[in-house]
């Protein structure tokens, strides 16, 4: 039995689990994977206990509970000026990445070919190879990781199925100006090209920014899925709730797959999202939140060897170590696990050809004493 093939014969571990095993073993701070160490709010919480105690905790319906549908495409139209109608332009999925699953799936066939710009979130290529597909990789490269619009040009074919961007952007914390989404708008017009934005970081953008969803771009729109995520809104990685939004004729072929997938998400959570949805300071708040964390992480480094432009969303902070070692990426940040107590992910894992701009992906989503406690030792470096 154990030459039977596999049809991702070449996928391995993920970097995130590798460097939280290693930062478990070492016992050292993990700022590697990619989630809060502090609670989420106790009133969401709450909602939930009650949702459960009156009863909700069999199926929900297929694309998610109307009610909380209605007040995701509240929220989105409202900041938009998008016009998704919750009947049949919204879906509640089990976090994003089932959502960008799902998509890859209902719609990518065999040669299709799929743009995608690294370094990109891991789970984008593996979707497309198992339904047959052809990924095109961009390389962008380090320090402000912007898009060449010419190169994008060049590399759409008359098999170009999709497009994949993600703003504002894992692991670079760079976002996609109203300019860029522009060009994309316009390359992209004339074609039956999908995008699919991956935008589950929208309400965490830095220094006055204004996330630019697709949702913003009429003909960007048309042609669009967009998934979110709670988890990453409001500090609930390990619930797996996010959602879809994409026109009728689209969400339509989604759900095929979508309810032979997860067929739906869970229900009393749905109850309480929807109501705590109904408080627009709960994810209007979070720049300023997260943007205190990203500065204080930053003004305790200062006087570091790392050098860095501070981050324009996410709540992930490159640090460049050029001066301080030749090691590769990889290397520098295991011995920085096993030696200094402190994990990081190298982003080399998620480039073409591993390529290695000397660069490590820190988590600023921390405790105030935890992220202090790791500028100290990052100023020992």
């Amino acid at each position: 039995m154990k030459n039977i093939p596999t049809k991702l014969p070449n996928v391995t571990t993920t970097i995130f689990t590798i460097m939280s095993k290693m930062a478990n073993e070492y016992k050292a701070i993990n700022l590697s994977q990619g989630f809060p160490n502090f609670e989420a709010d106790h009133k969401l919480t709450s909602l939930v206990t009650k949702a459960m105690q009156k009863g909700y905790n069999q199926y929900a319906p297929m694309p998610g509970l109307l009610s909380l549908r209605g007040i995701i495409a509240e929220k989105t139209n409202g900041l938009y000026g998008s016009t998704y109608h919750p009947e049949t332009e919204v879906t509640v999925t089990s976090g994003a990445t089932q959502a960008i699953f799902t998509i890859i799936a209902a719609f990518i066939k065999p040669e299709d070919e799929v743009i995608v710009f690294k370094p990109a979130y891991d789970s984008y290529e593996p979707s497309i190879e198992l339904f047959g597909g052809v990924v095109v990789p961009i390389q962008l490269s380090a320090p402000n990781f912007s898009i060449n619009w010419k190169e994008v040009a060049s590399k759409i074919t008359s098999k170009t199925k999709m497009v994949i961007i993600n703003t504002p952007h894992n692991p670079s914390g760079t976002i996609l100006s109203k300019k860029d989404m522009l060009q994309l708008e316009e390359l992209l017009k004339g074609t039956d090209i999908i995008l699919l934005s991956d935008e589950v970081y929208e309400h965490i953008i830095f220094d006055h920014n204004e996330h630019q969803s697709a949702a913003r771009f009429s003909d960007l729109r048309m042609r669009s899925f967009i998934t979110a995520s709670f988890g990453k809104t409001f500090h609930t990685t390990g619930w797996k709730m996010g959602y879809c939004l994409a026109p009728k004729d689209l969400m339509s072929a989604f759900r095929k797959v979508h309810q032979f997938n997860v067929f739906c998400s869970n229900h009393p959570m749905q109850y309480a999202l929807a109501e705590y949805l109904k408080t627009p300071k709960n994810y209007l708040e979070l720049p300023s939140f997260y943007q205190s964390k990203r500065d204080l992480f930053l003004s305790l480094i200062e006087e570091s060897k790392f050098t860095f432009t501070p981050a324009s969303g996410t709540y992930f902070q490159l640090l460049n170590y050029s001066s301080i070692t030749n090691e590769r990426d990889v290397i520098f940040s295991e011995r920085l696990t096993k030696d200094y107590k402190i994990a990081s992910i190298p982003v080399s894992v998620f480039n073409l050809n591993q390529q290695d701009d000397k660069v490590l992906r820190f988590c600023f989503a921390k405790t105030d004493d935890t992220l202090k406690r790791a500028a100290e030792i990052l100023c020992k470096i």
